[in-house]
């Protein structure tokens, strides 16, 4: 008997709770949809530009983590507008957690700087895994031609001719010019 007595004050609770939240709930469930077809388009626009560009499935499985998490926070950010909670609430929350972030970020400036410069060459690098390259940087020792051997989403990795491995950042391969150097061609005569 108990049971019955608590499923049917929860059914009136839940029947109040619909009826009094129906805007948001409608709202929220709008969003979530213009969401999931927003990060499906972009998730299949990601992987179609890194086939036809013949990219690295990691450089794409990479770029894709962070329209994820983009979409996450937007998701977020339209749940918290949509639901009202009381923005003088959330100043003091964020103001406190935008301070130590702040600090953090200040800490790691050079890593998100590599990060977006990694989105950036995702779109944009016209260098593949396997291209000869020279980077045109004076702090580099000497002048060297490299191999790219691989693209992360932090830093490149590049083989000099003798094999040893040197790992550049993403953000200096937009500030330092790079040229392309036709392919080593092999003479096995």
């Amino acid at each position: 008997m108990l049971f019955f007595a608590i499923a049917w004050a929860s059914t009136k609770h839940m029947e109040s709770f619909l009826s009094n939240y129906q805007n948001e709930l409608l709202t929220t469930l709008v969003c979530i949809i213009i969401i999931l077809i927003s990060r499906t388009l972009a998730l299949k626009t990601i992987r179609r530009i890194g086939r036809i560009s013949s990219l690295n499935e990691v450089r794409t499985r990479l770029i894709s983590k962070y329209i994820l998490i983009m979409h996450s926070v937007l998701l977020i950010v339209a749940l918290v507008f949509i639901w009202g909670i009381n923005i003088k609430d959330l100043g003091l929350i964020f103001s406190s957690v935008f301070a130590v972030i702040g600090v953090a970020l200040f800490a790691t400036w050079s890593i998100l700087s590599n990060v977006t410069a990694g989105i950036i060459l995702f779109f944009s690098f016209p260098y593949k895994i396997g291209d000869r390259i020279r980077i045109h940087d004076k702090e580099l020792e000497e002048k060297v031609d490299y191999t790219i051997e691989d693209i992360r989403g932090f830093h490149v990795h590049l083989r000099k001719p003798g094999g040893e491995l040197v790992t550049y950042p993403n953000s200096l391969f937009l500030q330092k010019a790079v040229t392309q150097l036709p392919p080593e061609i092999d003479s096995e005569f």
